[in-house]
């Protein structure tokens, strides 16, 4: 199999490259980055370790694909990643990256007859209707009840039932327009598509940022001793998200890829569900247990453009229909995290700390 993977010296995209490289050493592997993220230029090296080839190329560039080849599969995980991104006006590059790139993604796996697999987002779902659900507050958490007023919500999370109707972030915004061009290329073009909503994403070797990332971010904080904020929801570090690693997202696409025809089309929401989920709170517990270190955190009481108070991925329908679930616990994460980090401290210091 040849396979191409935009964003692929990206955290998923390096990851997901070097994960089938491994397992199946047969396969030509190319990754495509534009290099633009700080941080990506790190993974070259471990792509050259695997005999994994690298494209310098944009998807916002149509003819920047001509070097690639002849391909039978396109995991498209290149974004501009930032829920922020945009707020300050400044749209072109969102826009032109998560919108007109993956058009042009769509494009050259058509001309190959390749087989298509988007890497989409949990922030395809609107801000007010997650706002406006039904939860509990806990000592260390909010959660969501059982009882609720909208469809495709649960204590579990959010299924694949829950509305797409309001405004969610320009970033989600862009993943959802994808979303729609990509269903339109499946059932009026014939290309043979797949959609991965995410939660979010974790694991080493991800350069985490404030507003992408935070699980890293977090850790690193946390090694190096540098102060952090609780940000929004009364500055108590309630906010709840699942995180998946980057592992058990390559378990899934493993299988996907190689179970293609039976499920061409459809769309799945995937995460780490409730039983791998965290509040600042406990993330904060847990980097104080495996660092070893206890840090100054501020509390900013006032929410930020696009903040949710809780985020959780029913997965339901992916394990009943493909047998998949997450394996890793928020406990594996975080000291496979660390691991990393205290390998590569001083590689990682200028980035992380």
């Amino acid at each position: 199999m040849n396979v191409l993977i935009t964003g692929g010296c990206g955290f998923v995209g390096s990851n997901l490259a070097i994960s089938l490289k491994k397992k199946y050493p047969h396969y030509q592997i190319l990754c495509f980055d534009n290099l633009k993220r700080r941080g990506s230029e790190l993974n070259l090296a471990r792509l050259k370790e695997f005999d994994i080839s690298f494209i310098h190329g944009d998807i916002r560039v149509a003819s920047d694909f001509d070097e690639a080849g002849p391909i039978d599969l396109l995991i498209e995980a290149a974004a501009e990643p930032s829920v922020l991104a945009g707020l300050n006006g400044g749209t072109e590059y969102l826009i032109d990256t998560n919108l007109n790139g993956t058009v042009n993604c769509l494009n050259f796996a058509l001309k190959n007859k390749a087989k298509f697999l988007f890497l989409s987002t949990s922030r395809i779902y609107p801000i007010e209707p997650l706002e406006s659900l039904n939860y509990t507050e806990q000592n260390t958490r909010f959660s969501w009840t059982d009882n609720q007023p909208l469809l495709g919500i649960s204590s579990k999370g959010v299924s694949e039932a829950f509305t797409t109707k309001g405004y969610r972030s320009l970033y989600g915004t862009t993943k959802l327009s994808s979303e729609l061009i990509i269903d339109e290329y499946h059932h009026m073009l014939g290309l043979e598509t797949l959609i991965n909503r995410c939660g979010v994403l974790t694991g080493p070797y991800q350069m985490g940022k404030i507003d992408q990332g935070v699980i890293v971010l977090w850790a690193a904080k946390h090694f190096w001793k540098k102060d952090l904020a609780y940000i929004g929801y009364g500055g108590e570090g309630k906010q709840v998200r699942d995180l998946l690693h980057v592992d058990d997202l390559f378990n899934l696409i493993d299988f996907q890829i190689h179970n293609f025809s039976k499920i061409n089309g459809k769309t799945y929401n995937v995460g780490g569900g409730k039983d791998c989920s965290l509040s600042l709170q406990e993330l904060t517990d847990l980097c104080q247990k495996h660092s070893g270190n206890k840090i100054s955190i501020n509390k900013i009481k006032e929410n930020r453009p696009a903040d949710l108070r809780i985020y959780l991925t029913d997965n339901t329908k992916v394990t009943s229909e493909l047998g998949w679930k997450p394996l890793k616990t928020p406990d594996n994460i975080i000291s496979e995290i660390y691991d990393w980090i205290n390998v590569n401290q001083n590689l990682l210091k200028p980035l992380l700390s």
